[in-house]
Order: C-alpha cells, then sequence, then structure tokens
C-alpha cells in the first residue's frame, strides 16, 4: 500500500447558539472537511463560516448530506424513495458550493453522513444498490469530477466505481468493525474505542500494515483505502487528531488532499 493518506473529519455541525465541535482547530490537521449542509446539524450562518475557514487553511471542501432530521443528529433511519434519495442530496450539494463558489473556491468531495451513510452500504452489501445509485446520480448531475467517500471495501464504493464516478475509501481508526469490513453498530459496547492510545497505534498500523483485526479479533486483509475520518469534536480529540499526525510524519506516511492523487 502506498503512504499517502488524506485525513478527512466531519465539520459545520454547529446549529445557531450551539457549538458543537473544534473545526478551525482541527482544520490544522486535516486535509478534507465534510461540512453539514442544514439538513442533519448546520446551519446557513455556521456553512458560511466553515467554508471560509477551509478556504482560508486550504482544506479540501465536501459536501456532507445526511437526512433531514436535525433532532437525531442525522442517526435515524427513514425510509425514503430513490427519487427523494437523489434530490435530498442534490439540494444539500446545491447549498455548500453556493457558499464555496462565492468564497472563490470549489467542491472536492461528498460524504453521506450518519445513518444515510450506514444505510447506503448495508443495503449494497445486501445487494439493494438503489440508495448508492440515487446518490450517484445526483453527483453525476451535478458534477461527476468530484470524489464520493466510502467504507472502505464494501459494495457502495463499487457501485460508484461502476457507474463511472470517482471515489474515495475511507476508514475509521476510532471505530471497531465486523469480519465482513463493515462498521460496529454504535449500540454496541465498546464499537466506538475511547482509548486514544490505541487510536493512534491503529491509525499507524492501518496504513502501513493495509489490514486490521476485527472487533472478533480476526484479520481483516487488504484493507486498501485512500482517506482515513478522524474525529476532533472535543478537547481531547483534538490531541489525538495532532498525535495521528505525528506519528504519521515519524512513520513517514504522507498526508495529501483527496484530490490530488484520487483519478
Amino acid at each position: 500500500m502506498s503512504k499517502v493518506v488524506d485525513l478527512n473529519c466531519d465539520m459545520g455541525e454547529s446549529f445557531g447558539h450551539y457549538t458543537l465541535g473544534y473545526d478551525y482547530e482541527v482544520m490544522n490537521e486535516i486535509t478534507s472537511a465534510n461540512i453539514a449542509c442544514g439538513f442533519h446539524a448546520g446551519d446557513f450562518m455556521v456553512l458560511s463560516k466553515t467554508v471560509k475557514w477551509a478556504v482560508e487553511k486550504q482544506v479540501g471542501i465536501g459536501c456532507h448530506p445526511g437526512y433531514p432530521d436535525l433532532q437525531g443528529f442525522g442517526r435515524r433511519n427513514m425510509d425514503l424513495s430513490p427519487e427523494e434519495i437523489e434530490n435530498l442530496t442534490l439540494y444539500q450539494i446545491g447549498a455548500i458550493y453556493a457558499f464555496a463558489k462565492a468564497n472563490g473556491a470549489g467542491l472536492q468531495h461528498v460524504k453521506p453522513h450518519g445513518n444515510f451513510y450506514i444505510q447506503i452500504y448495508n443495503n449494497a452489501m445486501k445487494g439493494d444498490y438503489a440508495m448508492a445509485q440515487a446518490v450517484g446520480r445526483a453527483v453525476q448531475r451535478f458534477d461527476d469530477s468530484l470524489i464520493l467517500l466510502g467504507l472502505a471495501g464494501t459494495a457502495m464504493v463499487q457501485v460508484w466505481k461502476d457507474m463511472g464516478l470517482r471515489v474515495a475509501e475511507e476508514v475509521f481508526p476510532d471505530r471497531e468493525y465486523n469480519v465482513d469490513g463493515t462498521l460496529v453498530s454504535r449500540k454496541v459496547k465498546g464499537a466506538v474505542i475511547t482509548d486514544h492510545t490505541k487510536v493512534v497505534e491503529r491509525a499507524v498500523k492501518m496504513v502501513k500494515d493495509g489490514g486490521i483485526l476485527s472487533i472478533d479479533g480476526k484479520p481483516i486483509p487488504d484493507f486498501r483505502f485512500d482517506t482515513m475520518c478522524v474525529h476532533g469534536d472535543n478537547p481531547e480529540t483534538l490531541q489525538v487528531v495532532k498525535n495521528i499526525v505525528k506519528a504519521f510524519k515519524d512513520n513517514g506516511i504522507e498526508i495529501k488532499p483527496m484530490n490530488s492523487f484520487i483519478k
């Protein structure tokens, strides 16, 4: 595996007077930002501010479309038709594009959020590709040069590749995996790894070894990926992001924006 990786982070998830995350500080460490567009989180003021920061810090701007579920933070499933999924994705791409263009920038990528993301890959793993195809069509209709982020090694990324779209395969060093390469549900105890030293070690191992152990200790080999999702939504995890960046440099791992190496 090439020792080059993009670091992405979910951002712009504050709302009104409620502040969530340390976006400005985290942007000093990452190469790509997945910015909420007002459906699961964020609002027009937060979106404007977050895009400006990304432009200022030369971080790749990504649309982070989610379900229209502010109360549940986009973490509840919704039963939507493919047409609805296509249009809710297109709507959110348009929202962030307006702010990017107003700041003299363009969009780099699209990454579905929360249970939108999870339902896409779960359905695709079962042979139901309608959701993934709907998201792919939204990107095609807007700009087929945008990169779509999906869970590494799963059918969702293959659907988008088959549609001729640019795809970045993604991993999460702070999440446990099932043996089939899917994420362990957040409802399962220990699914989110809180030992920060372990998170940093896993991040380095993922890049250097191209593999990882599942939650039950079984190897998941040939774990090819392009981008790694890091989280910096509290002061402690902000330090973890910094530690990951330092560990990468110490191990000869280059951090580059995905747009520079995704074909």
